[in-house]
């Protein structure tokens, strides 16, 4: 039974003003109502994690992934309850859902093989040589976690990047105690899977303070949580102008602090003369599928796609227009998202210079239609709103004049969570040509595939330059995500006895680099 309140270092709490969780179909409100964090509620979480921040970090690996495993466990154990809430929450199919449950605790369990591994660490000892001039001090190297994390849980993924999601389970995996600001569009799954969490928790025999979770629908209680002077770090999943707000926070506070935010891509798409010419009805087919997948509401949404002009493009727009007219509107996560999307798309429309190719069928009131236009290269060049995000099932067709202007577009787009070239051999020269410029341009480079859908494994980056995200140089996806929340210390002719495990020279069974040399 959900109760609506803030879980605050294993403690249900009410208090302050309470919100309505909604119906995302019918716009109906959704029993029970939800407690708004007060301000006390963040200043006691935040505490509570800074007391626990000590004994969690100096758990033994074993522990620590045991508690991942543990957390897996008990969100596995929800079931058909979790799955049904979400679904009424975020108007995703049941399919969806569970399939994002199993990434949910897959990547917690990912994460605990991670810790157990110990690389993470980048364990480095380099030993003294007195007899130098000057003498070498003995250094030993490994990577600690930042602190408490703030996390925000995503609208469009109310499990998978949301309480227990990937930055959850990164920031823990590193040692880090986490309080989670919970999407008002999913409140009670947030509940319940807060509530397994803490489970976990007690069961591990953990402080209380490894894991808050606060509830609010106002951007006050995010602020309130990143100014915390006892947060270390921020993971955040949303629009530009969240993130760009939660950094100007971050950067004003006495101790400035990272903050990790992945916020806007249209995940640019080339087709390559060659590969157009020979499947041209193919491509359509596929792109109208990925454009349109789960209401478009993917940050990997193939929102721009480019190739030249000509009779095997005029084919690709034709298949494309045909493949639209069956694609049933969808229920979106929230009525403000569907109306910025009908607001985006209304805009586009309103450009004589962009042409509708197609469109879906007509929905519900709640529903997303699928939408796609077609502007030469010129005019995308001439017209920024043709680049920014729509966050919904519309693309954009680029009719190029040639390579080179698909290259001088590309050149000088913004940072992209992905890009992606369709080719055949023949095409390989030209796809060359175009590498360098994607590879200064995106976090992720896909070859004859479409972008929608991220695997979590350890070789994944989901991540970009700026917009994309607000640090090129991570990833919010795959086991590489827990060096957002480690910063590098060394230790300096240390006595044996106070060095932590790892880099003491009885530890001969762990991976690490002695004198250079890697070795476990």
């Amino acid at each position: 039974m959900l109760h609506g309140k803030n879980l605050i270092a294993g403690d249900w709490r009410a208090g302050g003003t309470t919100f309505a969780a909604v119906d995302a179909a019918s716009g109906a409100a959704i029993e029970p109502r939800f407690y708004e964090a007060t301000a006390g509620d963040v200043a006691d979480a935040c505490a509570a994690a800074a007391d626990a921040q000590h004994a969690y970090a100096s758990l033994p690996l074993a522990q620590r992934a045991a508690f991942l495993r543990l957390a897996a466990d008990k969100i596995d154990a929800l079931g058909d309850t979790l799955t049904q809430r979400a679904m009424q929450e975020s108007g995703l199919p049941e399919a969806r859902l569970i399939g994002e449950r199993g990434r949910t605790v897959g990547q917690l369990r990912l994460f605990a093989d991670e810790v157990e591994n110990g690389a993470w660490q980048a364990l480095r000892i380099d030993h003294a040589d007195p007899a130098r001039t000057p003498p070498k001090p003995d250094l030993r190297l490994r990577k600690i976690p930042l602190g408490p994390v703030a996390v925000f849980g995503a609208s469009n993924f109310p499990l998978a990047f949301s309480v227990a999601g990937g930055d959850t389970a990164s920031a823990l995996a590193a040692g880090c105690c986490v309080v989670v600001k919970g999407h008002p569009a999913h409140p009670g799954t947030s509940e319940l899977v807060a509530g397994a969490m803490a489970d976990a928790v007690k069961g591990a025999g953990l402080p209380a303070g490894v894991f808050s979770l606060l509830n609010g629908a106002g951007y006050d209680l995010g602020e309130a949580l990143v100014k915390d002077p006892r947060i270390a770090a921020v993971g955040f999943t949303g629009s530009r102008a969240g993130g760009l707000a939660l950094m100007q926070h971050a950067a004003a506070r006495a101790v400035p602090i990272p903050v990790y935010a992945e916020m806007s891509s249209v995940n640019p798409v080339v087709l390559m003369p060659a590969k157009l010419d020979s499947a041209a009805e193919d491509l359509a087919a596929a792109y109208v599928a990925s454009l349109s997948l789960g209401a478009g509401q993917f940050c990997t949404n193939p929102g721009v796609l480019l190739a030249v002009d000509g009779t095997a493009l005029d084919r690709f727009v034709v298949a494309t227009a045909k493949a639209l007219e069956p694609v049933a509107a969808q229920t979106m996560l929230t009525g403000g998202i569907r109306k910025a999307y009908e607001s985006s798309i209304e805009k586009l429309g309103a450009y004589d210079s962009a042409s509708l190719i197609g469109r879906g069928a007509e929905g519900s009131a709640s529903c997303g239609r699928a939408h796609v236009y077609a502007v030469s290269g010129a005019d995308f060049r001439a017209n920024g709103l043709f680049e920014e995000e729509v966050f919904g099932p519309s693309s954009i067709i680029v009719r190029c004049v040639d390579l080179a202007e698909v290259a001088a577009i590309l050149g000088a787009m913004e940072g992209q969570l992905t890009a992606t070239l369709h080719m055949e051999e023949a095409d390989r020269a030209d796809a060359a040509d175009l590498l360098p410029i994607l590879e200064q341009r995106a976090g992720r480079i896909i070859a004859n595939a479409w972008p929608t859908g991220v695997d979590v494994t350890h070789a994944m980056v989901h991540g970009g330059p700026f917009p994309a995200t607000s640090d090129g140089r991570s990833t919010s996806v795959g086991t590489l995500a827990i060096d957002r929340f480690l910063r590098p210390l060394c230790y300096q002719d240390m006595p044996e006895d106070l060095l932590p495990p790892g880099l003491r020279e009885v530890d001969s069974n762990v991976w690490r680099r002695v004198d250079g040399v890697y070795m476990a």
